[in-house]
């Protein structure tokens, strides 16, 4: 096939893309060689590439065979530079793709670089090498200076480089198009470089490649090597921890959910959101799991982020990677959207909902991190148990749920579930530390948000907890409870939600959050982390053998490069929703951890495991 033609008319499969980032930013790269997403300087700027938002207006950064070819790719073992091998009739070429990250695990940081090396492995190939930068999500235009072995790419505010190998001739006033011949042994750098001025100092952003792939591929394969897991599916567990590594904004300390804008939740539909935020919910959960592979200052950097916004305000459901709250919803009404799901938006409007669960997370996180690594100090206790007597103030109040839904609030019972879960490790943490607290006060909420939650959290007729106080709509999310140890996984409760749940929101193996009313108009796929759930609890009630069949059956649908999206259709594998996905990967690795554990033998351990971190 013939990429630069055929690409340019139609949208590859979410699950064709890997990704590839400094902890600054990230960029998603194709099967086919080609940069279709990428956000530069940080994973919440303007894309400067976004051909998967719009197949015209949106760039792109394309390096293969000018012939046909055929492609695999894997990335380099225990670490996150991609490895992209082309073969065809005139010979194979290797394509080598990274972000630069110094020893200290920090993206460059002036000037941000991407870098692409072509590597000839036999025969002589004809390179094509497409670069169409639309900087600022293509909304202005981007202005192209041709200079020696250099492109200059500006919009008046910033701009990019791209240094070319010689031998190369590049031309075109928006599409810049070049080609050259490549042979056995020959190694040709591609050097992209973005400067927050439009007009730079070309100096100061040459660089040594070598040396920037060697720097790099030391730092991620130290990183993976701190990994303490070595059980079943451990491949897929270490591509999910550096899968989850490439979310954290290293500079601050936080999370983003997915370095992605807009990928449908469905085909077509309007279910499109911006995920390049830090929730605190995402954010501890990838912590938690995070922590059990021994990964620990990833969260003694992000308590210390929290610590210092809840310095200036209470604490958010999702904040801006700098720690700033403002994230107005936009439409960017230009882009078509990826498949024509439209619309395009920046910013979530989630921002401005009630979500009571927030703080039950980071209390869950903190007595985690205790057990794990150390008492929180004076300051970080104060803001805790701070949380802890917020808790018993908004307990009673509706919300829109972990979901997010675009109703009015309502008495979700998993809100419910979070807030016990924090006035539980709030109790714990202060008693096994011997910290002073409200300790009085908060087992006397813990006790009647538990009673709440047993008397109208769970509908007898359906025998199952569902969805809301009251209610009798099925939520995935119910599936929580055994994991969070508010009931043990035997609990008849437990099981006949369960039950309910695998007979109503179940399509081939796979999990729905919900099938009822929130708000929006279309469906939506299913959601990876909800079976992951289910998992866990066929492991807990000793189902094991069904357990292992179903990740097995979830696992499977990982692409090529081992990464999953946020949702899935559930009939033809198709990746939906933002990617990757956070959700997902800190939930396999949860998941496979546990998994493994009950397969030794070790069922109290396991299932102990299980519930810390709440995943």
């Amino acid at each position: 096939m013939k990429p630069a033609q055929i690409l340019e008319k139609t949208y590859l499969p979410i699950r064709d893309y890997a990704l590839i980032g400094d902890m600054n930013s990230a960029a998603l790269v194709s099967s086919h060689g080609s940069v279709d997403w990428c956000c530069f300087p940080r994973f919440d700027s303007p894309a400067v590439f976004c051909r998967i938002l719009d197949r015209t207006k949106g760039g792109f950064f394309s390096l293969a065979p000018r012939d046909k070819y055929h492609a695999s790719r894997a990335y380099e073992k225990d670490t996150n530079v991609l490895i992209t091998n082309f073969a065809g009739d005139s010979g194979r070429l290797k394509l080598t793709d990274f972000m630069v990250v110094d020893g200290a695990g920090h993206g460059k940081e002036s000037p941000h670089t991407l870098l692409r090396l072509v590597e000839g492995i036999e025969g002589t190939v004809s390179l094509e090498a497409n670069f169409f930068p639309t900087l600022d999500f293509a909304r202005g235009q981007t202005r192209i200076t041709h200079g020696e072995g250099s492109i200059l790419a500006s919009n008046g505010k910033e701009s990019l480089v791209l240094f070319f190998p010689p031998g190369l001739k590049m031309s075109g006033e928006a599409l810049c198009r070049g080609g050259m011949e490549v042979r056995p042994g020959e190694r040709h750098w591609f050097r992209l470089v973005y400067f927050k001025e439009p007009d730079p100092n070309l100096s100061k952003a040459r660089g040594d490649a070598e040396a920037d792939l060697r720097e790099t591929l030391h730092y991620w394969k130290n990183w993976t090597g701190q990994c303490i897991y070595s059980g079943a599916h451990a491949e897929l567990v270490h591509r999910s921890a550096l899968a989850l590594k490439l979310l954290i904004y290293e500079p601050a300390g936080s999370l983003v959910a997915a370095p992605t804008t807009s990928l449908p939740e469905e085909i077509g539909g309007v279910r499109n959101w911006d995920y390049r935020f830090s929730w605190v919910r995402d954010s501890t959960l990838t912590l938690s799991a995070l922590m059990t592979l021994g990964y620990e200052e990833e969260a003694r950097d992000y308590f210390r982020w929290i610590e210092k916004l809840h310095d200036k305000a209470d604490v958010q459901i999702l904040y801006n990677i700098d720690g700033s709250t403002h994230a107005p919803e936009v439409t960017l009404d230009h882009l078509e959207g990826y498949r024509g799901s439209r619309p395009v938006r920046t910013g979530n409007s989630a921002a401005n909902q009630i979500q009571i669960d927030r703080h039950g997370h980071i209390l869950n996180a903190a007595y985690y991190c205790y057990r794990k690594i150390r008492s929180p100090d004076a300051s970080l206790w104060a803001l805790m148990s701070g949380l802890a007597d917020e808790i018993c103030g908004c307990w009673q109040e509706p919300d829109h749920g972990i979901w997010e839904v675009r109703t009015e609030p309502r008495h979700f019972v998993y809100s419910k579930l979070m807030c016990w879960v924090g006035l539980d490790r709030a109790i714990k943490l202060a008693k096994e530390a011997g910290l002073q607290g409200n300790t009085d006060r908060w087992k006397k909420n813990c006790a009647e948000i538990r009673e709440t939650i047993l008397e109208r959290g769970f509908n007898r007729k359906r025998k199952a907890f569902t969805q809301e106080l009251d209610g009798d709509a099925l939520d995935a999310s119910a599936l929580l409870i055994p994991l969070v140890d508010f009931l043990p996984f035997d609990d008849p409760r437990v099981i006949s939600t369960r039950e309910a749940i695998e007979k109503n929101l179940v399509s081939h193996g796979l999990v729905y959050r919900y099938l009822s009313e929130d708000g929006l108009p279309g469906s939506e796929g299913t959601f990876l982390i909800c079976t992951f759930w289910l998992i866990a609890n066929l492991a807990g009630q000793g189902r094991l053998d069904e357990a292992k069949k179903i990740f097995e059956h979830l696992a499977g649908f990982a692409n090529d490069v081992g990464l999953l999206p946020e949702e899935m259709n559930p009939g033809t594998g198709e990746f939906l929703g933002n990617f990757p996905q956070g959700f997902s990967h800190l939930a396999l690795v949860r998941t496979a951890r546990a998994l493994s554990m009950r397969e030794k033998g070790q069922h109290a351990a396991a299932a102990d495991f299980v519930k810390e971190g709440s995943v």
